[in-house]
């Protein structure tokens, strides 16, 4: 084994124990905290496939902003034992089949994959100048459209958003 397969299994390994610490923690802060690792851990993913353009979003986004919004609302939320709702049985079974569903959705889809084996990818695959040549020549028209279509949901937001 080289480097780079001790890297992945090391960074699969703390995604998937901070995923599971996300699920199983009864601390909302602590949920954030292991979901900011997982975040982290996957962005380590991005760079071992030479995509460094996502990883810094991905750590931008993800473990910058919307971790610090998850943050502010658990504690303007000010959760406590008293305010906490009762634990309804139906709701845990009904919880507990999806999960299994969605659990043999994923054997079914593993099943059907081809193993193949790890590979580097091409060196340039990941790069922002590669990914703008691509964006601006084979997909410009749906870059632009989705550009409009973001530019709307901005106008429409100022909108519903301003008082009378």
């Amino acid at each position: 084994m080289d480097l780079y397969e001790i890297l992945f299994w090391f960074l699969t390994v703390m995604a998937l124990g901070c995923a599971l610490g996300v699920i199983l923690s009864r601390n909302p802060i602590s949920s954030v905290l292991f979901l900011i690792a997982t975040f982290f851990a996957i962005s380590g993913h991005y760079i071992l496939m030479n995509a460094q353009f996502l990883a810094i979003v991905n750590i931008i986004v993800y473990a910058g902003a919307i971790m610090v919004l998850f943050l502010f609302v658990i504690m303007l939320m000010n959760l406590n034992a008293d305010t906490e709702p009762q634990k309804n049985r139906l709701i845990q079974l009904a919880g507990v089949i999806s999960g299994g569903i969605l659990f043999l959705v994923v054997l079914g889809a593993l099943r059907s994959t081809p193993v193949t084996n790890l590979e580097r990818a091409d060196v340039g695959i990941g790069l922002i100048k590669n990914l703008g040549k691509t964006l601006f020549t084979q997909f410009v028209l749906p870059f632009e459209i989705s550009s409009v279509l973001f530019l709307s949901a901005m106008i429409g937001a100022i909108v519903i958003g301003r008082k009378e």
